[in-house]
Parts: structure tokens; sequence; C-alpha cells
């Protein structure tokens, strides 16, 4: 086992130190003396507390406890900046690593597309074999409208000054002159930092999500993305001998921003009109700016070179007769390419291309039919660059702007439409009641619902009509599908490319779909000549653990179907499955939850494999390991061996977007991570040599048997626990954060079964119980171990053999490291009222987590649960005595609060310290 590195720390250290006295002059100037000191005695009495290893709690309340709340308030937010100054030093640690490793020859580093090609070397696997997977690769990042971002974009654009800062004074000498003056760039900062307000005054409405998720695309994607597949290429020709790769649609982008309507009923037809223009601004935006600038560079004089009578003829049609460029056939050709694609803006876009901020042509020109001709026009300036002598410019210059057209397109990212089973299935009932064909099909079975279904994909003729009165729900729904043909019409298949089903259970929940695509001309019936076809993916999502289990007989059934084949078929015969982490871990808890993903991953992967289609996997991950969170390369491998084939979609939710592609070298290395892991997953054989050891499966199956039957008795067993849950968290005030659009609830309810997912974790992250991440798990070890006396050396065994086993262990291990029961318990005493529930359910807890950590020792051999992850283990050291007091003071307002003190600054301050305490642990939900 190799040692991670752990040398640079100093740096580190020195970074957060200047930042923490830089932000204390802050304080002391804006705040007064007495607030800073204040701010100091209360940071001394946490880093002692945890540096004794006694709690501080009883003094940080003796210090914190009398204070006037607008004291309270700056303590909040000194320490709130104090960690996302660490949070920023942190990521700018992790890229001068990276250089360091780059400049001292030390190899590969792991996550790099060069280790994971060493790595499959390693194992003999044909360099053709290899290639081939290269050349089918596709990894697809999908940016969720899930709220768990409780940062503001003015917020994040100051940090990313503040790191840029950081790198530069890294690379000045102690003796520098300049570091002072980057001293004084960072005092400034941090005072804008200082006054500004942390929380936004008003709820995002989508329009705003939308609009935040487009921002990474100009802080990071247009850059980072067509860099990375030109990397690629040159490796596969370096590495693997392929030297006509095309890496162009390796990397696309996806969102779920505008076009996932599960219980958000604020995603209307509108909307999702707003979310395809806005993509096809920012697209075509940057395409524009890039051509202008590229006719502004390629200066060539037709005196000094020859062009090839391509070139020539682009110049030609551009009809730009201005003397000044009369000699200059690059920049004539370029104006002309301009011209074209300036039209095509000015007629997809409703705004027109003049929204764009561009200059219009001089010479307007027709538009180009689509971008396929722009490239076809790119690529006749490069090999015209080509012809002499200019390749290195072609190459430097040209094709960038012909990677990111290829692979932004005039859609930027494919928006995916989701929308729950219910609502499909209410839709087409009312569309049957009108049309006459069923007046009762929500009262048929599945049998009966699945032969009307598979009759109307015969049909050719639609169910609408002028004289219906369809439900509210109908026309909205009628609607959205409606924006989606619009946008498929005017930007291409590119541009809406799946369809996903939330709670999907049965065929009936996947035909429904395709009875309303056909609706809408998106799905086409069969005839004589030419069998059915869809023009997007309609892709089942399967969440519960029951349905997890139940998902290879759905989808085998599907494969049966033959309208449904014959769709399946036109879609390049693979069929898209999406599984979710986030509801099978609510449902039945994390260790549960992880076996039954796995489990019907490969049931999934069988079925396909035994119906001839190829299976691409979306994985539903959120930020947290409750969620499905966790390094992304380690999670990849994991999956059953030929479940990761060429491809794969993830989702990236939150404030995970943020710390992955606020900035270039940040977006890099996640994409870099996500495509080598596919790559080197896609490399591995399904053969039954690869399968884990059927010792290990049966263990698996007991044990997620028990964590479940554990999880389900404390969860949903007891019918105080909601009352316990709704008090010793703050979800109930998480839901007054003005951090998204979407309601923290399915239904109007208290329920469990109803609340989402995102605010389940992120209530047990704020106390610090974060039971989604390790509950049941302890019992079903000890359960295990106790059946047999082999049996406790045999799950040490599946740690050091099986790379799934051990990577749920080592994501556990994450979370029991932040987690902290003496924190729990200050939450349970002050606002657990009934002190039967309290002693009864916090005990139960305590008891898992105490042998869930007894047995994560075992396990890994280590009492400390972050043994294998230095860098971490020293940065939640760093950051827990800033933790200590905004919990105690959260605790303090909440119960305040609740005994009702309505004071707007109680409130606030309650907010802020949900901030702060999601900032420290450095993810929310």
């Amino acid at each position: 086992m190799s040692t991670p590195d752990t040398s640079g720390y100093e740096e580190l250290g020195n970074d957060i130190r200047l930042l923490g006295r830089l932000l204390g002059d802050v304080v002391r100037e804006q705040a007064g003396d007495d607030t800073f000191e204040l701010v100091e005695s209360v940071r001394q009495i946490a880093v002692e507390g945890r540096r004794s290893g006694t709690s501080s709690v009883d003094d940080l309340q003796r210090t914190l406890g009398e204070q006037p709340i607008d004291q309270q308030l700056h303590v909040i937010r000194a320490f709130d900046w104090l960690s996302l100054l660490a949070n920023t030093a942190e990521d700018v640690h992790v890229e001068r690593r990276r250089r360091h490793h780059r400049r001292s020859g030390s190899g590969p580093q792991p996550g790099s597309l060069e280790a994971a090609l060493d790595a499959i070397s390693s194992t003999g696997t044909p360099i053709d074999a290899i290639a081939s997977v290269v050349a089918d690769l596709q990894v697809s990042p999908v940016i969720t409208a899930h709220p768990t971002e409780v940062r503001r974009k003015t917020i994040l654009d100051v940090l990313g000054v503040i790191a840029d800062l950081l790198e530069e004074r890294s690379l000045l000498d102690d003796s520098d002159p300049a570091r002072a003056e980057i001293e004084a760039a960072l005092d400034v900062k941090i005072l804008t930092l200082w006054q500004t307000a942390i929380l936004r005054l008003s709820k995002l409405r989508v329009s705003d999500e939308i609009n935040e998720a487009l921002r990474y695309y100009d802080a990071s994607l247009f850059e980072t993305i067509p860099t990375l597949e030109r990397d690629l290429e040159r490796l596969a020709a370096d590495r693997l001998g392929v030297d006509d790769l095309d890496a162009s649609s390796v990397v696309s982008m996806g969102s779920w921003i505008g076009g996932d309507r599960d219980g958000n009923p604020f995603v209307t037809a509108e909307v999702m009109r707003l979310a395809i223009q806005r993509q096809a601004e920012t697209a075509l935006g940057h395409h524009l700016d890039a051509l202008y600038a590229l006719s502004t560079e390629l200066s060539m004089s037709a005196r000094l070179i020859t062009p090839t009578p391509e070139l020539e003829a682009l110049a030609e049609a551009s009809e730009d007769e201005s003397r000044f460029r009369a000699d200059e056939p690059y920049r004539r050709a370029l104006r002309g390419m301009y011209a074209r694609l300036y039209a095509f803006a000015d007629h997809v876009l409703d705004a027109g291309a003049g929204a764009l901020g561009g200059p219009p042509p001089r010479v307007p020109l027709e538009a180009y039919p689509s971008l396929d001709q722009l490239l076809a026009d790119l690529d006749v300036v490069a090999a015209s660059l080509r012809s002499h002598g200019a390749r290195d410019l072609a190459e430097a210059s040209v094709e960038p702007v012909r990677r990111a057209v290829a692979t932004f397109g005039a859609h930027l990212c494919g928006l995916d439409m989701r929308q729950n089973s219910a609502v499909h299935e209410a839709v087409v009932a009312d569309l049957f009641a009108q049309a006459g064909v069923c007046p009762d099909y929500l009262e048929l079975d599945e049998d009966a619902r699945v032969e009307i279904l598979s009759a109307e994909l015969t049909s050719p003729r639609g169910l609408r009509h002028r004289t219906a009165v369809y439900s509210d729900q109908t026309r909205q729904e009628l609607a959205v599908l409606d924006a989606a043909a619009e946008a498929v019409a005017e930007l291409g298949a590119r541009a809406v490319p799946h369809y996903v089903i939330s709670m999907a259970t049965a065929v009936s929940d996947v035909l429904e779909v395709a009875v309303l695509l056909k609706e809408i001309g998106l799905m086409t019936v069969a005839t004589d000549d030419a069998p059915a076809s869809a023009q997007l993916d309609i892709v089942p999502l399967f969440e519960t653990i029951g349905d997890l289990a139940a998902s290879a007989a759905t989808v085998t059934a599907l494969m049966e179907h033959p309208t449904y084949r014959d769709l399946v078929a036109s879609r390049g015969n693979r069929q898209e499955v999406m599984i979710g982490y986030s509801d099978s871990n609510k449902d039945g808890g994390y260790l549960s939850s992880q076996w039954n993903l796995f489990h019907a991953q490969a049931s999934l992967l069988a079925a396909a494999d035994d119906a001839g289609v190829r299976l691409r996997l979306f994985h539903g991950r959120g930020g947290t390991v409750g969620r499905g969170g966790g390094p992304a390369y380690q999670a990849i491998l994991a999956q059953p061996a030929g479940s990761v084939d060429r491809a794969i979609r993830v989702t990236e939710q939150g404030e995970m977007v943020a710390a992955k592609y606020a900035q270039p070298a940040l977006a890099r290395r996640n994409l870099e991570t996500l495509v080598a892991a596919t790559l080197h997953a896609s490399c591995r054989s399904a053969d039954a040599a690869d399968a884990p050891d059927p010792r290990y499966v049966a263990a698996m199956n007991d044990m997620a048997s028990t964590a479940f039957d554990a999880y389900q008795r404390l969860v949903y067993g007891d019918d105080r626990f909601v009352t316990f849950f709704r008090q010793i968290t703050p979800t109930n005030e998480i839901a007054t954060l003005n951090v998204g659009s979407r309601p923290a609830s399915r239904k109007k309810s208290q329920a469990i079964e109803d609340l989402r997912a995102i605010p389940w974790v992120f209530g047990w992250t704020q106390c610090r119980l974060m039971i989604p991440a390790w509950f049941g798990a302890g019992s079903a070890f000890d359960t295990f171990a106790a059946a047999d006396d082999a049996n406790a050396d045999l799950l040490t065994e599946m740690y050091g053999s099986w790379g799934f086993f051990r990577t749920i262990i080592d994501n556990m291990g994450m979370v029991l490291a932040k987690a902290d029961i003496d924190i729990g318990r200050r939450y349970a005493d002050v606002l657990v009222e009934d002190d039967s529930t309290r002693s009864d359910i916090f005990g139960r807890i305590e008891q898992e987590h105490a042998t869930t950590r007894t047995w994560h020792a075992h396990i890994t051999g280590s009492p400390d649960p972050l043994n294998d992850n230095p860098l971490l283990a020293r940065s939640l050291r760093n950051r827990y005595p800033y933790l200590d007091p905004l919990h105690v003071m959260q605790v303090d307002l909440l119960r305040r609060f609740r005994d009702g003190d309505d004071d707007e600054l109680v409130q606030r301050g309650i907010q802020l310290t949900i901030n702060a305490i999601a900032t420290g642990i450095r993810n929310s939900g």
C-alpha cells in the first residue's frame, strides 16, 4: 500500500495562517477590538479543547451564551469566512502539489489519464483493445438543480480572485517585494467579503439556477474540455499508436436545470424554453467571439503565402470587399463564417444574435443550415494553414475553436427532462379518456395498461384534439413536451437527449413516456418501410431498495416488448438506466443501499447482455457519502466489472459543482478523473473470473439485510422518530435558506418518506450525527461476526481483496471521522423535548455509532477512520475547533427561536450557522 504524499503541509499552513491573520485585522478594524477579542477568545477555547481531547462545549457556552445577538452574529460570520478561506487555501494547495509532482518527474499521478493507461497496460490488455475503448469513450457529468450550494455567486467570484492571488504569491521568493503587494490585495478582498452578505435576500428562482450553472462554462469548461480531449488524442497517438482518434465527443456536459419537473412546480414550459435559450446563447456567444478573434489573428497575406483553393473559395463567399483585407484571405473567410454563424444565431435565438453583444457582420450572409457546415469550414481553414507550413498555428488557434464547436454545438449541453411516473400515468389517463380510448386507465392492472399502451404505440394518429378539456396538469406537461420538441427541431437532438422517469417501477411507466413522446413527434411509429424510432433516450430511474431489486426484471420485460425494442435499436442499441443513491439510502441506510446498488447493476448488466443490448448507467450521486458521494475514481472502479461499458453519466449536485468547476484547474482534475476511471473500468473484463468471491456476495447479502432491518427499525419503526428528527436537526429551519427553487418535501407532509433526500442528509450533517452514511452497518457486522467465528477475519479479508467493499468502508470512515457524538448529544439534550424519546432514540444512535467505530477499526486494522487519508485528517483537525463554537451557537439560537423568540436577528443567526457549518464540513447534502 502506497503512503500518501504529505509534504508541503507547511506551505498550506502558512497560507491559512496568513488568511486568518488578514481576516483578524479586518474584524478588528470593522467590528472593533471587543469583537476581535471575543472571536480570538472563542478560537483559543475551541482549539485548546480539541488539543486536550476534552469537551470545550461548556466553556464555549459560558463565553458565548451571554453575548448580545449582534456580537454572536459577528462571531458566526468570522468563523464562516475563516472556513471558506481555509477551503480556498486547500484547493490551491492541491493544485500546487500536482504541479510539484509534474516538475519533480515523480510519474503519473493517481486519477490521471497516464496513470490509468499504465494500470491498464500492466494487466496485459492488448493495445488495440485499449485503443478501441478510448475511441468510444463517453463521459457526461450532469449538473442538477438540487439545492445545497449555500454560497452566492458573488462570494464564489471573490474567492476565485483570492485563489489566484495565493497561487501567484506561492511562485514568488520570500524576499520578493511583490509578496507585500499581493498581501495588500488579499486584505482588500477579505474586506470585501466581510462587507458582503453571506446569505441571499430572496429564494432562488429556476431562472437564477440556470444562470448560476451557466457561469461555469466561461469559468472553466469552455477552456478545459477541449484541452482535455486534445490531450487524450495526443496520448492515444503517443502511447497507443492511434493517430486518427477524434475525442471531441468524449466529454459532454448535461443539465437538469429547467427540465427537471419532479416535485418542482416552478419548472414550466416557459422555464424550459428559457433554459434552452440561455444555453444556446452561451454556446453561440462563445463560438462567435472565438471566430471574431480568429479573424483578427489570422492576418496572413496572399503576397507571402498561397492558401488552398478551398480557402480562397471561402474568402470569396464572404463578399468582404474591404480594401484593407484584399490580400488577407483568412480574415475574409473568417468574417464570412462569422456572418453565417451570426445569421444562424439570429434565427434560433428568441432574442436574436444582437443579444449576444458581439458586433454584427458588415456583410450579412445566409445562415449556416447547421453547425456541421461550420465545422467543415474550420477544417478548410486548418488544412490551408497546414499546406503552407503553418501547422503549429492551425493546432494552436484553429483546433481549439473547432473542438469547442464540435463539443458544445449550438446547444451547449444536453438538457434532460425528468418527471415522476405518477404524473405520467395521470396525463396519459387524461389523454386516453378525452380521446375515447380508455375511460378508466388508472383503474387498470399492469398487464392491461401495457396492452393499451402497446396498441397506442403502433397507431399513427395522435391523441390530442381541439375540443378536449384537459386538466391543468395535463396541459402543463404537454406544454413542456412541446417545448422540448421545438428545441430538438431548432438545435438538434443533442439539445434534449434524455427523458428520465423518477420512481419507475414497471414496464407501463416507460411505455407511458413513449406514448407522450409520440404525441409530440419525438417518437415515430413503425411503418412498412421502417421500424419504430425515438429521437431521445427513455431512462427509467430506480430509486428505492425494492425498485432496485426489481430493476433487472423490469428491463428484461422492456427488452421483450417489440416496439420498445425497436426504440432501443434506434438509439444505437443501448439502454440507459439511472440508479438513485439518495432515496435508496433514505429508504434502507448506507450499507443496504450500497449493496443493492451494486447487485442491481450486476443484474441489469446480465439482463442487457441477455437481450443483446448495451447498458449505460446513469449514477444519481450526491456530494455526501450518504448520497453516493466520495472519491470518483475509486467509486467507478468499485462498480461491477463490465457495468462501465465505455460510457457513464453521473450527476453533479449542489456545492460540489463549485468545488469541481469553479476554476480551470479544478475542472481539469475532476473531468480527467472521470475520463480516466471510465477508461480504466471499461478495460476490465466482465468474465466470471472477475466476479466477486461467492463468499463475499453471501456475506454482503446477509449484512445488507441486517443493516436494512436495523435502519428501518430506527427511522420507520418508531412513531416518535419523526418528532426526534425534526427537533434534533434544523431541517425545518434549513427550508428557510434561499438555496434553491425546489420544495424540501415532495408533499405537504412531515413524514420522512415524503422528505427529499437532500434536507434529510443536510439535517443530520448539521448536528454531526450523519446517520445516513453509517447507521445499521455496526449491527450488520456484529450479527455477521457472531454467526461464525471465522466471519470477523472474512471481513478483514474482504477489505483487503475486494475493491467494492474497501470503497464503502473507506467512505464510511470519512463520515465517521466527521461525525461527533458529543456534539450530537448537545443537540439532543437541549432541543429534544421528551426525555424518554431522547433517551431511547439517541441512546440507540450512540450505541450503533460505537459499534460501527469498533468494527471499522477491526476491518481496516486502524482505530483512526482516516488512517489512509492523512490529507483529509489534517484538514479536519484544522477546522474542527472552528466548528465547535458554531454548533454551540446554533443549538442556543434554535432553542430561543423554538421557544418563541421571533427576533429577526435570531433567525438570521440560525441561517448563518447552517451556512457556516456546511462550509466547515465541506459538504451539506
